[in-house]
């Protein structure tokens, strides 16, 4: 079964391709970043530290992934007119605060234990999942495409 994506021509054109990958790429390091909220609230509630190590794992997995899905969006704005729009930049603006933000909050939770989450750690969590879900509700109406129709099996 092949898939095709469809290009918007009406609404300014488009990178379909492009568009589809950011859309795959982008639910990652969101979910990753809540995930690393809710291990970080364990943490404080248990001092056990294996959630200190998910924390940093699953902040580690959301950079990873939201370093190509940013690489994605750049992309995604630069060629396609539509996403150019005030909307698009909030988008834009509103990830990379929250890459940022998690980025400084990887480093701030390699400091040993307890100080590295209650405190600071976790309000950097918040911070930058409220930053990508801020994110996610300007992405509900950006002109972004996906996959446009399937071929039947012949």
């Amino acid at each position: 079964m092949a898939e095709l994506a469809r290009h918007e021509h009406g609404r300014g054109g488009g990178t379909a391709v492009v568009d589809t990958i950011y859309l795959l790429l982008f639910p990652v390091p969101v979910v990753c970043f809540l995930a690393a909220l809710a291990t970080d609230l364990a943490y404080s509630r248990t001092a056990f530290l294996m959630w200190l190590h998910f924390s940093e794992w699953l902040i580690a997995a959301g950079l990873a992934f939201g370093a190509l899905a940013a690489l994605a969006l750049l992309v995604a704005v630069i060629a396609s007119r539509a996403v150019r729009t005030r909307l698009g930049w909030s988008h834009l603006v509103l990830f990379y605060a929250s890459l940022l933000v998690e980025l400084v909050n990887a480093l701030v939770h390699t400091i040993d234990g307890w100080t590295a989450v209650v405190g600071s750690g976790m309000t950097l969590s918040a911070l930058g999942a409220v930053l990508a879900l801020a994110a996610v509700g300007t992405l509900i109406f950006l002109p972004i495409r996906s996959v446009g129709h399937r071929r039947a099996w012949a």
